[in-house]
């Protein structure tokens, strides 16, 4: 059985961290290049970096702290934010990143996806979906969660699929920033119908929610950013607890 993935997560606005409340209420977390140090030296087995203004300001993802991210991190990274041609991918894998990770872009021209994984690999691909729910069903929004769209998680999370990303991330917007746990119940469904790793992420605040999104959730890879910012939790006890669950962590 694979091992489950710890993930700390990293939204990035004018070179520094930021967390807020449901994609709002943006509060500093510190230092990119410092957290990524510390993340990588307690254990985390991967980091996401997302620019979260990239996309709203249409530009492409600031290279210069990819560069300085890549010399103080010793684990795979994923940058994304911005990010709309094969050219900018190229240019951000020459500075360090291992994975780019796609969510504007891709709803603006699906056969984006096709063409970076024919380029760079599907494992190279992470699509991001942000959604929340709306007149009970999941809406997907794009631009950091500022703008609506008429596609619905579950429909797109299979065209990207099929498209050629090698894994989704999953933003849960009603959960994000509120620590109450993460959408185990649309986790589960979206592992149960994807043939891709399936990541986590919104609604982090205690231990319990990181083994039931692992178990009832079925999800692969589970991401969290406030609770580590903050050091209301460690990746190390983190694991300590979920091997105690009999959970399949790297140790």
């Amino acid at each position: 059985m694979l091992a489950k993935r710890i993930i700390p997560c990293l939204d990035v606005k004018e070179g520094r961290a930021v967390k807020g409340v449901n994609f709002e209420n943006l509060r500093d977390a510190g230092d990119i290049a410092e957290l990524s140090a510390r993340y990588s030296d307690e254990g985390a087995d991967e980091i996401v970096f997302l620019d979260i203004t990239a996309s709203h300001e249409r530009r492409t993802t600031a290279r210069e702290w990819v560069a300085r991210v890549a010399g103080v991190t010793r684990v795979p990274f994923t940058v994304g934010g911005g990010i709309a041609s094969e050219r900018d991918v190229e240019a951000l894998l020459r500075r360090g990143a291992d994975k780019i990770s796609i969510n504007s872009a891709a709803l603006d021209d699906p056969s984006l996806v096709d063409r970076l994984a024919r380029a760079f690999g599907s494992q190279c691909v992470v699509v991001a979906i942000d959604a929340r729910v709306e007149r009970g069903t999941w809406r997907v929004y794009r631009q950091g969660g500022r703008v609506t769209t008429p596609r619905e998680l579950f429909e797109w999370a299979d065209e990207v699929t099929c498209r050629g990303a090698g894994e989704i991330l999953f933003t849960s917007m009603d959960h994000d920033g509120m620590r109450r746990g993460f959408a185990v119940e649309t986790l589960a469904r979206l592992a149960g119908r994807l043939p891709v790793p399936v990541i986590a992420s919104g609604g982090a605040g205690a231990l319990e929610h990181f083994r039931d999104v692992f178990t009832a959730g079925k999800a692969d890879a589970a991401l969290a950013a406030g609770i580590f910012h903050f050091r209301e939790m460690t990746i190390p006890a983190l694991k300590e607890y979920l091997a105690r669950e009999n959970i399949t962590i790297r140790l």
